[in-house]
């Protein structure tokens, strides 16, 4: 499908066009379909925009584990509260990070009892305070999918002052498909993938899932419209019993994705499995840093050992919602005890949250 230009995506016209050619599709098909999305943004379009509401019943669109807040083990967060009780110590990280919910505190809760915790708008923010600072240990809580990773990794490769180093919780989403895939009750029939992402990988890391598992995945971006074309494009493939991987989000995203970022990650940083907050470990599912890099790495410079941490809270049940099993309000604790203000689990905290996004624009 040739991209319609920004000013036709945009139009309510375009829109009818979509949703005619889905209800179309659907009648033909004459069966319910459950389809998923692996992104905070495409949950946030879905809901701001209502675009549950325009679709046929018989299509239903659950959430995945999009959200890299939401999925950082609760180790990782106690791990960079242990660092930050020290009196040497500058904890930088970005906003959503520092009111997750970790085993006992958050870090925000950790800023409250007189710990120097600072929001920075990226890794370069906090390499400048390490520079500013030389007496103090400076840490960067990394978090994020493959759109992040290059920062940091460019941060890394011009070394950095001494005093700097990083705590790498970055998470990968491809793994992440590989597994919600295998869960037998999801049944899910399609996945639309994040364009961000794919901006970053290009395309291939989604076409060899899709060519393994036989599932149809569409890369896809972030207006209403792409969103709704995305399904259309879906439908076509289920429809054909195809299962190929299609770029609609081809006016940012190149087959090959950036080579320079590619080339920046593949350097600094080692995929490994890793542990996704409420899901597990994934196989391939995470990075770290490698040895050339060691002293910028804050697990290998101070040595902590967290065991016994809390992912999910008694009563929480992020862990249903990541995976697409439950929806917020089947929560017992949704809009009840946790809410933004007064987050019990991790979803409730970022904008990308799911929980977070429910309790915006839903109501029951």
């Amino acid at each position: 499908m040739t991209f319609p230009g920004i000013s036709i995506l945009r139009s309510k016209e375009f829109t009818r066009k979509i949703i005619k050619q889905i209800n179309f599709i659907v009648k033909e098909l004459n069966r319910p379909v459950k389809l998923m999305h692996v992104c905070g943004t495409h949950e946030h379009t879905i809901s701001k925009f209502g675009l549950r509401s325009l679709l046929p019943k018989e299509i239903e669109i659950i959430s995945g584990p999009g959200c890299p807040v939401c999925v950082c083990p609760a180790a990782d967060i106690d791990k960079a509260i242990e660092i930050g009780r020290r009196d040497d110590t500058i904890i930088t990280t970005f906003g959503d990070m520092i009111r997750v919910p970790a085993s006992n505190l958050s870090l925000s809760e950790l800023k409250a009892e007189g710990a120097d915790v600072r929001i920075v708008y990226g890794p370069n923010d906090a390499v400048k305070i390490a520079k500013e600072n030389p007496n103090k240990e400076i840490i960067f809580f990394a978090i994020g999918f493959e759109t992040t990773v290059p920062l940091i990794g460019y941060e890394l490769q011009n070394q950095p002052p001494s005093n700097f180093s990083v705590i790498c919780a970055h998470k990968l989403i491809p793994a992440a498909l590989e597994l919600l895939i295998s869960i037998d009750q999801l049944n899910i029939e399609g996945f639309i993938s994040p364009g961000h992402v794919a901006t970053i990988i290009g395309l291939k890391p989604f076409q060899l899932f899709s060519d393994a598992y036989k599932v149809p995945n569409v890369v896809a971006g972030f207006e209403p419209n792409d969103v709704l074309l995305a399904i259309l494009m879906l439908l076509r493939q289920i429809k054909n019993k195809d299962s190929k991987t299609i770029n609609e989000y081809s006016r940012v995203v190149k087959p090959n994705g950036n080579i320079r970022a590619q080339k920046i990650i593949s350097d600094v940083f080692e995929q490994v499995s890793a542990q996704w907050r409420g899901i597990g470990r994934i196989l391939d599912g995470g990075l770290v840093i490698k040895e050339q890099y060691a002293q910028f790495d804050a697990d290998k410079k101070f040595d902590i050992n967290i065991t016994n941490a809390q992912d999910i809270p008694p009563g929480c049940s992020c862990h249903l919602v990541m995976t697409g099993r439950i929806y917020p309000p089947e929560c017992k604790l949704f809009r009840k005890v946790c809410t933004p203000l007064n987050p019990v689990g991790p979803c409730m905290v970022s904008q990308e949250g799911t929980c977070s996004i429910y309790y915006k624009y839903y109501r029951e």
